[in-house]
């Protein structure tokens, strides 16, 4: 989290520098690579140690698929091809990659121009039996004896969209104060480069004393859109969020939060509330690593966020300051405890490796050096955005599901002739318009009975809400001071648990003097935000910078709505920590008293 606690970091790293399919030739097709390895145009050929002309196996599970080829198949084996093109799909949650040209092993043996058309053709037939796009990511020549040259091709199949299931990632936005975050995400956004001068971020300021300091104090959400062919769909051809949502199968909501230290608590706030899936950390060319970045950085590898890193403003430095900037990232990336592997993205080729392989190890930490003014490797951004894959499932996605409705209450508005509107996260379950849900703890730890009238995701009208899915929910006249941030809002049948009281297990990570019982610290635990004070440290009497131990902490408001198991950050001043929640010491309800007030019921110590 800080620089005074990298002893905590253990573990190196090398930079990567390969892609997927960077392997060239070895073995002759279907074969095993016995052959001798021969030389042409002064290049090695086959058995290089460090090139293998292998793939890691197809797996079973997951939406990447290998095809040798798929030339001309019978009408039987076609419906089998359509079938499997369909699990793929769903395991992507609407998109799937094939690599033609491989066999199931991974061994890379690639396709004449011929077979690889005639392939190409069966699966563009087999997309629009599903109702599907395919576009080619890259092709790859392998080499081999023979005279005849053989290709490797990447292609990835989207789904069109449908009564707006696109996939939709969650991306926040960290760096330092003037890191080049929101003009960046303006020019994304927008379609336009920015003069300069900021003017491609006015569009992304929520107050007025934004637009004159230049500085994001609030947390705000900009949508950038992909069609089924991979093409952007932003507000330079579509007027209206509606509009992008209705072209886009895949959508990337970037969540912009803000770069200077006095707003840290919002910042935590939006990491741990709106259950960000990657984290994009901004750094700027010229100031290089400075400010809140080293802190940020620290936030999101507590939090498991898996990120990665642009630096931003290339276009008014030199070659060597970027070189320069470059180093110091990749330094502290391989700082003992960190255990990334920076991989610097040069050429499209890089990108796809890059979202291939970030997906899949949350060691690799990709960098891209770019300007939102000249708009230098801006596409190189994109194309990694666009093949970025889901961290979870669809099994994981439909178990999530199969839960009963659980809303995180992250914002709250009252909006003219509709009511109050709450903003948030749906974290299990399906929640409907005219739904009935409970809202709650209360100050005094009541649930309250409420209707929900109409849901809104990515500022569009939606019938239906999926587990991990944010949106907005108007709750009609329900009365606005009875709602505040942290609340969650339940099924009824669900009996929440609360409590004032719990335990967790946690790592302080930095504390000037000792932790002891009786200090106080503003706690996060999802969209949870309260000071606690400290009430017991098991088995010790105090904690120093690096120590572990088990600590009950009781708030000192309210109670609050916890889950054993979930992610706990906490800080005060410099003082900062993290860890799990372990045990709760609940405050217990009556079955079917949701409007009445819970006893006290907290166990001390």
């Amino acid at each position: 989290m800080d620089s005074r606690v990298s002893e905590l970091f253990g573990g190196c790293c090398r930079p990567v520098g390969g892609g997927a399919l960077r392997g060239r030739g070895g073995a002759a097709p279907g074969g095993g690579g016995g052959s001798k390895a021969k030389k042409k145009n002064g290049r090695s050929r086959g058995g290089k140690a460090n090139n293998p002309p292998y793939l890691p196996p197809e797996a079973e599970d997951g939406n990447i698929e290998y095809k040798l080829k798929l030339v001309n198949p019978s009408q039987y084996r076609f419906e089998h091809l359509v079938t499997q093109m369909k699990w793929r799909l769903q395991e992507g949650r609407g998109e799937a990659v094939y690599q033609i040209g491989v066999e199931d092993n991974g061994l890379l043996v690639g396709l004449s121009e011929e077979e690889m058309r005639a392939s190409l053709k069966t699966l563009r037939r087999m997309a629009e039996k599903v109702g599907a796009d395919i576009t080619v990511l890259r092709e790859r020549e392998v080499d081999y004896d023979s005279d005849v040259p053989r290709k490797i091709t990447e292609v990835l199949v989207r789904k069109v969209p449908d009564n707006q299931q696109f996939l939709d990632l969650r991306v926040a936005v960290l760096g330092n104060v003037d890191s080049g975050k929101s003009t960046l995400l303006g020019v994304l956004t927008q379609g336009e480069l920015d003069n300069g001068r900021g003017r491609a971020r006015l569009n992304l300021f929520r107050h007025l004393h934004e637009i004159q300091s230049g500085r994001t104090s609030s947390i705000s959400f900009e949508i950038l859109g992909f069609n089924s062919k991979g093409e952007v769909v932003n507000y330079s051809d579509s007027r209206t969020a509606e509009e992008i949502c209705e072209s886009s199968s895949k959508m990337i909501t970037f969540i912009d939060l803000a770069g200077h230290h006095k707003y840290l608590k919002t910042t935590i706030f939006g990491l741990t509330s709106y259950c960000p899936d990657f984290a994009m950390l901004v750094v700027s060319a010229n100031t290089g690593i400075a400010g809140t970045t080293r802190e940020h950085l620290g936030l999101a590898m507590a939090l498991k966020v898996p990120f990665f890193i642009v630096i931003s403003k290339v276009d008014l430095c030199s070659k060597t300051t970027v070189e320069r900037t470059v180093k110091q990232l990749e330094r502290i990336l391989k700082q003992p405890g960190c255990n990334k592997l920076p991989l610097l993205v040069n050429s499209d080729d890089d990108a796809v490796t890059a979202a291939q392989q970030f997906a899949q190890s949350p060691n690799i930490t990709p960098i891209f050096t770019l300007s939102s003014v000249s708009g230098e490797n801006l596409d190189l951004l994109k194309v990694f955005l666009n093949i970025l894959p889901p961290l979870t499932n669809s099994k994981e996605q439909e178990e999530l599901m199969q839960q009963l409705t659980e809303f995180q209450v992250d914002e709250i508005y009252t909006v003219p002739e509709v009511g109050t509107v709450v903003g948030g996260t749906l974290s299990s379950g399906i929640c409907r318009e005219g739904e009935n849900l409970v809202v709650g703890p209360t100050d005094d730890g009541k649930f309250l009975r409420l209707k929900v009238c109409s849901i809104q995701r990515n500022r569009s009208a939606c019938r239906v809400l999926r587990a991990g899915q944010a949106a907005t929910l108007a709750l009609g006249p329900f009365d606005r001071s009875l709602l505040r941030k942290g609340m969650v809002m339940v099924s009824p049948e669900m009996n929440p648990t609360i409590c004032s009281v719990f335990e967790a297990e946690i790592v302080l990570l930095f504390h000037a003097t000792t932790f002891r019982k009786g200090f106080q610290v503003t706690v996060h635990v999802g969209n949870v935000r309260q000071t606690a004070i400290v009430e017991k440290i098991h088995g010790k009497d105090k904690l120093r910078t690096g120590e572990k131990a088990v600590v009950c902490f009781r708030f000192i408001k309210h109670p609050e709505y916890l889950k054993i198991g979930a992610k706990l950050l906490f800080r005060e001043g410099v003082t900062k920590g993290i860890g799990h929640v372990t045990d709760l010491q609940a405050i217990t309800t009556k079955e079917n008293g949701l409007e009445e007030s819970l006893g006290p019921g907290q166990l001390s110590f």
